[in-house]
């Protein structure tokens, strides 16, 4: 039987997680009229790794990376209830393995992980006509709280 393993990424794993960057931006470029064209990096994933404030997940099966995941330490707007959050970004699971819990997989490593630093909210952004999305992170227990609005001029 072949076992899944979650962990925290690696400076070795930067590689394949550059592909799945790309991968997420790809999926999100239908979405967002305002990217460039071309090649774009929306990560320093040098410093995901590193930081102390963040982790990046990732789900292994036989030393192959099949999905990702951050988790950011972010000072909360004081008005708020919580003084920090945790924002996550970079949840990507790769086209041929979709379907299998993986994305689950990565959301429950990290929400134990802000829960070891007794982060109480977790925070992320998606698209608001990405209804796919949407419905995976309700189903994950996230609920909708903002639309960001823009305009060119």
């Amino acid at each position: 039987m072949q076992t899944l393993i979650t962990r925290p990424a690696t400076v070795a794993d930067i590689d394949t997680l550059r592909l799945f960057e790309q991968g997420v931006i790809e999926a999100e470029r239908p979405y967002d009229p305002t990217l460039k064209n071309g090649t774009i990096y929306y990560y320093d994933l040098e410093l995901l790794i590193n930081s102390p404030a963040s982790v990046l997940m990732v789900v292994e099966l036989n030393g192959e990376l099949l999905a990702s995941g951050y988790a950011r330490v972010e000072t909360a707007k004081p008005y708020l209830q919580h003084p920090q959050h945790a924002y996550l970004g970079f949840m990507y699971t790769h086209p041929t393995h979709r379907g299998k819990g993986l994305n689950k997989l990565v959301l429950d490593a990290l929400k134990q992980w802000a829960r070891e630093r007794g982060i109480t909210e977790l925070r992320l952004e998606v698209y608001h006509n990405n209804r796919s999305a949407i419905r995976a992170y309700e189903k994950a227990g996230f609920s909708q709280l903002m639309i960001e609005m823009r305009m060119g001029i």
